[in-house]
């Protein structure tokens, strides 16, 4: 080989280096995995489920209603939730029904078995949901550890929404 060639070898591989470092910074600020844990999330998820989370929504667009959002609580590990309540609203739950600001919620995601207990706000220390604040739940109510024991969730505490399920393979699918 000489030298000209050695020089364009390192060139070429300088600069696919730097393209793959660059690739993989962008892909860990705008995804990352999760695992579940537990069965909070049942049915629409499972215990040991992995996803990846689009953790770039939520710096450029409003949180959903609906979401379901993989969050950091203060001293617990990252746990995957469903947003319920939004900035301003009101939540209670009555005769196993969410009511946001007085109006029913329909929670057609939920299956027909699901038993959630009664619960006020005004039980966290607030009438209405703060600025920058959410109120999350499992969908598996009783066996939920979630804003109605852990408190709200502060926007910078979610790690991104739930995009897709990879695994289990035979479960690969979108989630919303």
């Amino acid at each position: 080989m000489d030298l000209l060639t050695i020089k364009e070898f390192f060139k070429d591989t300088i600069r696919y280096i730097i393209f793959i470092v660059v690739v993989l910074l962008v892909v860990n600020y705008v995804f990352s995995l999760q695992q579940v844990i537990g069965v909070s999330m049942n049915p629409q998820l499972k215990d040991g489920d992995i996803l990846i989370l689009n953790k770039i929504k939520y710096r450029f667009f409003d949180v959903e209603r609906g979401d379901i959002v993989a969050v950091q609580f203060k001293d617990t590990n990252y746990i995957v939730k469903r947003i319920i309540g939004l900035p301003g609203d009101n939540i209670s739950i009555k005769n196993n029904q969410i009511y946001i600001n007085g109006n029913l919620y329909e929670e057609d995601y939920l299956s027909k078995d699901v038993i959630t207990e009664d619960f006020e706000l005004t039980e966290l220390g607030y009438d209405k949901i703060p600025e920058n604040m959410y109120f999350v739940l499992g969908d598996n109510r009783q066996d939920s550890t979630d804003s109605r024991e852990l408190g709200l969730v502060n926007k910078d505490a979610i790690l991104g929404e739930t995009f897709i399920r990879i695994i289990p393979l035979n479960s690969l699918k979108i989630i919303k």
